[in-house]
């Protein structure tokens, strides 16, 4: 570094930026300049996004999988997943390549009421009640502002352990790793996401993570820290670690800008490769009051200067001008989406939406485009291990037990019909829950039911009954509303019987007063409309595991009314129970789900408004969704009832499919692809 010529230049932005700055009107205007490094700066998202970086040559992946979430040790929903099972399918296949893929996370301790974590005796036991030995291999101090706007220098200790095929790194530090609740930590908060004792919040706690992970590579590379090899590859899974981006390929910039660090340090952080894993776009982790604390946190005494040249890559949408910030807030996956050497979706079709339509990709939506264009964002489903979600002998021997009396059976496609027990089953474990509030006490302690009535002796020919049911959480996503509007419309037009046999709905999950509302409306207004069909709606609120395994077991059909699903887990779920999904035509559920052949999707989909997926002619007789949906189901209950042997077929379709990790050309061949290549 010429550092007579640039001193002058770089001086004044050597320093925090000011305190509640994003709280004042301030446009971000970005200087003429003649200096590398901070020239660099601002024309790395641009390089980025235009797939103008080049990917390195990877013979042997040792890659890094960067999450704040596992299912092995702390869950809360899909990220969790692909974190476990990504690097263990990975590492069984690929090890004796001598290949792998070390899950990063941090070391969470404490107790929320529901989820807990404690280190004992050097034994980890994760908050999914999995235990692994865990050795300290060192320890790393990682800058950030504390309570009084001044950096502390925090100290983290890096922890190893193995369990299974999969190698771990967990990052332990009580402050911002602690789960223990602060008494303002709002209800519906749990897990990794609570406000914890030392009020550190889930956007603050996952900046640090990323940070972190930063300083970690920084002193591996530099050799402060042995026993771990530095990874050639960094996969970083979702908003949680959306901050790495920038701290690998601008801070060493700015660094060596400042004769903080040397080029060649610098150039090694930066060239090594970032693969973002999006999941759901709606979740980004904004901070405005914290938009500068945690800047200053990030970068330090270059935020100014890092700030002031991370202009984002010119698109139509003003928001989106600086790679750190969007608009006046602070925005924890805006930088691995501006920044990040590749971008993967859950899914294929969600790709297209979140790059083509404002209400998918909401801010990002451009940039996703620019990406798409230049061949560096891709769509991979999530993988599911077949032999986790199949009817399970001992899973369904604990169920057996635990209801006491009842005999769900095991089946698979080469028995598909024994489903039938299952259904005669349900069938009298519902109406038992209804009849007698002692055994419903006793086994579904925690579920609030709603006019539950015993049906056992009205269902004359279970085989002709068909059983809908929904068990996801009942959000707004999941489109409880839509399907009870539906199911309005249809009883509606069907105001006498439809068949010899009315369906049967199980409709429920852990979710708000406001759904479960929803809920009850519905069966109050189809008493009115058809007390029968009326009857054989069961609607609940909660969640036990055993209850739902024995909904799905017994179940013909499960409904997906979705909003939006960028993969979607529970259709590969009912699939393999063999209860058909009934969807809408978003995200995953569009790759996922063969239309008439292993499930039912609506011919149309609309979001906003505006048609996304189907014809012009059938939107424009739809109209809507709850419209789509009700024709939809419709549907369905015309195949089965005029064409049982065709449901019967899709059953056993439903049941071959295999959605694991490792099937032939599926994700992880996709993911090993991207990793050695920079494409599928």
């Amino acid at each position: 570094m010429d550092t007579a010529s640039t001193s002058a230049e770089i001086i004044p932005l050597m320093k925090m930026m000011p305190k509640g700055f994003n709280k004042k009107k301030f446009n971000v205007s970005y200087p003429v300049v003649n200096n590398k490094n901070l020239l660099d700066i601002q024309n790395y998202s641009k390089r980025q996004c235009l797939g103008k970086e080049v990917w390195p040559e990877i013979s042997q992946v040792n890659g890094w999988m960067i999450s704040a979430e596992t299912a092995t040790f702390m869950k809360w929903g899909g990220l969790g997943m692909i974190a476990s099972e990504l690097p263990e399918a990975f590492n069984e296949t690929y090890c004796a390549k001598g290949e792998c893929l070390t899950v990063v996370t941090p070391m969470y301790l404490g107790n929320t009421g529901k989820k807990k974590a404690e280190l004992v005796d050097g034994v980890y036991h994760g908050a999914e009640r999995n235990d692994v030995k865990v050795k300290k291999i060192g320890e790393i101090v990682v800058p950030f502002v504390g309570d009084h706007q001044a950096l502390v220098k925090y100290k983290v200790g890096v922890y190893s352990g193995h369990l299974e095929h999969t190698d771990y790194i967990f990052l332990d530090n009580k402050r911002f790793f602690s789960i223990n609740l602060h008494k303002k930590n709002p209800s519906a908060q749990d897990g990794c996401y609570v406000m914890n004792e030392f009020g550190i919040n889930e956007v603050e706690r996952f900046a640090f993570f990323s940070k972190a992970v930063f300083i970690l590579i920084r002193d591996i590379c530099s050799l402060k820290i042995k026993g771990i090899k530095e990874p050639n590859i960094l996969v970083a899974n979702d908003w949680h670690s959306g901050a790495l981006a920038g701290l690998m390929k601008y801070f060493p910039t700015a660094q060596e800008e400042a004769g903080w660090m040397s080029t060649v340090l610098a150039e090694r952080l930066k060239h090594i490769p970032i693969v973002h894993i999006a999941h759901h776009l709606g979740y980004q982790g904004w901070d405005y009051d914290n938009t500068s604390k945690i800047l200053n946190s990030l970068y330090e005494n270059l935020t100014t200067l890092v700030f002031k040249n991370a202009k984002a890559i010119k698109n139509s949408n003003p928001r989106a001008t600086n790679v750190l910030i969007v608009h006046d807030c602070y925005n924890q996956a805006s930088s691995n989406f501006h920044l990040a050497d590749r971008v993967v979706t859950v899914s294929k079709h969600y790709m297209e939406e979140v790059s083509k339509e404002l209400g998918f990709g909401f801010d990002f939506r451009d940039i996703l485009k620019m990406r798409k264009d230049h061949r560096n964002f891709f769509g991979i489903v999530n993988g599911y291990d077949k032999k986790l979600i199949s009817p399970n002998a001992a899973k369904i021997d604990a169920v057996n037990k635990y209801f006491d009396g009842f005999n769900f059976s095991v089946f698979d496609e080469t028995c598909a019909q024994d489903k039938l027990k299952n259904k005669k089953e349900f069938i009298r474990l519902i109406s038992k829950i209804a009849k007698d509030k002692a055994y419903k006490d006793k086994v579904i302690p925690l579920v609030d039911i709603y006019k539950f009535e015993d049906i056992e002796k009205s269902v004359k020919h279970v085989e002709k009954a068909p059983i809908f049911c929904a068990t996801s959480r009942m959000v707004e996503q999941k489109g409880y509303d839509v399907a009870a509007q539906a199911l309005v419309k249809l009883y509606t037009k069907y105001t006498t019987q439809m068949a010899e046999e009315l369906p049967i709905f199980i409709m429920g999950g852990a979710g708000s007063d406001d759904n479960f509302q929803i809920l009850k409306d519905l069966k109050d207004k189809l008493t009115e409309i058809n007390p029968a069909a009326a009857k054989r709606l069961f609607v609940f609120r909660g969640y036990r595991d055993e209850f739902a395994y024995a909904i799905q077991l017994a179940a013909d059909f499960y409904l997906m009314p979705c909003r939006f699903e960028p993969c979607g887990l529970t259709q590969m779920e009912a699939m393999a129970k063999g209860a058909l999904p009934v969807a809408m035509s978003t995200g995953g559920l569009v790759d996922t789900i063969e239309d008439g052949v292993d499930g039912f999707r609506t011919e149309v989909f609309f979001t906003d408004k505006r048609r996304v997926y189907g014809s012009n002619t059938v939107a424009s007789r739809l109209k809507n969704n709850i419209n789509a949906y009700a024709e939809t189901l419709e549907k369905v209950l015309m195949t089965f009832y005029a064409n049982p042997s065709q449901i019967e077929q899709m059953k056993v379709n439903a049941l071959r499919k295999d959605f694991s990790w490792t099937v032939e050309n599926g994700s992880l061949a996709k993911y090993y692809n991207l990793f050695h290549l920079g494409h599928l």
